[in-house]
């Protein structure tokens, strides 16, 4: 299938690598402001089709299309694009708010389109070995779920610089872009949360640059943690009274490590390549598109990323995350 991708950064590349690992999918071109900037990227593709805007690839007979621009752009660019009859997979978080992912969903639902948030941890093998790893732990007691990431960006930042990420004008900081991989775990195995609280520390940009958050369950107390300006060691734990579950990165589920009660080591999975690790979300895009069969699935991501955008708003409220208005 013949597919545009919006955006020119390396995720658009990793992405890309993945839908060849996946098969099936062809790139028919880029999405960029700037042209000069889209046929510099399409070079290494061997192509030179480049769209100015959201509304010249909607215009376009190209059926599907990748999202990979700044958060504070993706309600309009799928909004537009599912309008015109694409199917979208768009990068985490999907929407900033639950209900433009919600105004999004049903707009797919009635043109009969796929609706996709590019979640990696929701379409990788390793997925299905962690949870039956956490059906060995007993009684889960407590959960700390930890994405803390020293950001590539931070040395322009301390130069005076403003980079996307620190700019909450585009709907970014540490949660949108770190904390939405803790939250999604927590929503996808434990269920939505009796309750929230949440706490954020600022830079002078307004953006947040760490996040925490403790969600309540009947049974149990979930602790939630990111920050762009620290790079986390400890990575995720999952304790029972049977045991207990490590995981060096919660984002791709890898450095799984089960421990039993005595202490006793066992890895469950080891270190897996990026593009790899995106060709998940690309062979589960394109199945959802092409087989019927897999409706039920889509149906439970879509219900998951909802729940997801709900957590998410409700953290940002309590946390005093703000973004510009009109940019929602």
């Amino acid at each position: 299938m013949r597919f545009a991708v919006i955006g020119t950064g390396w995720i658009a590349d990793s992405y890309i690598e993945g839908t060849k690992i996946a098969g099936g999918w062809e790139l028919a071109g880029v999405c960029s402001r700037k042209k000069e900037t889209g046929l510099a990227f399409l070079e290494k593709y061997g192509l030179s089709t480049v769209f100015c805007s959201v509304e010249e690839l909607a215009a376009s007979d190209i059926p599907a299309v990748y999202i990979a621009s700044p958060n504070a752009f993706h309600f309009e660019q799928a909004k537009t694009l599912l309008l015109a009859g694409k199917h979208v997979i768009c990068e985490k978080p999907v929407t900033v708010t639950p209900e433009g992912c919600a105004e999004l969903q049903k707009i797919a639902a009635e043109k009969g389109l796929i609706f996709l948030e590019a979640i990696m941890m929701r379409h990788l093998p390793q997925r299905k070995i962690v949870e039956e790893a956490l059906a060995q732990l007993g009684r889960i007691t407590a959960v700390r779920i930890d994405f803390s990431q020293l950001s590539s960006k931070y040395p322009a930042y301390l130069r005076g610089e403003l980079p996307n990420i620190f700019n909450p004008i585009l709907a970014t900081g540490s949660l949108m872009d770190l904390g939405v991989y803790c939250v999604y775990p927590a929503v996808n195995w434990f269920g939505v949360p009796e309750e929230v609280r949440a706490f954020a520390s600022f830079l002078p940009t307004g953006a947040d640059e760490s996040c925490a958050a403790i969600l309540r369950y009947p049974d149990k107390v979930v602790q939630l943690g990111c920050s762009k300006t620290g790079q986390s060691r400890l990575g995720t734990e999952i304790i029972g009274d049977n045991g207990t579950l490590v995981i060096d990165s919660i984002s791709q589920l890898t450095g799984v490590r089960l421990f039993d009660k005595s202490g006793k080591a066992f890895e469950l999975v080891g270190q897996v390549e990026k593009n790899v690790l995106m060709s998940g979300e690309a062979a589960d895009f394109l199945r959802y598109v092409t087989d019927p069969e897999s409706c039920q699935e889509y149906e439970e991501d879509s219900r998951l990323a909802l729940e997801v955008s709900r957590v998410m708003a409700e953290i940002r409220q309590q946390a005093g995350i703000r973004f510009e208005e009109g940019i929602l």
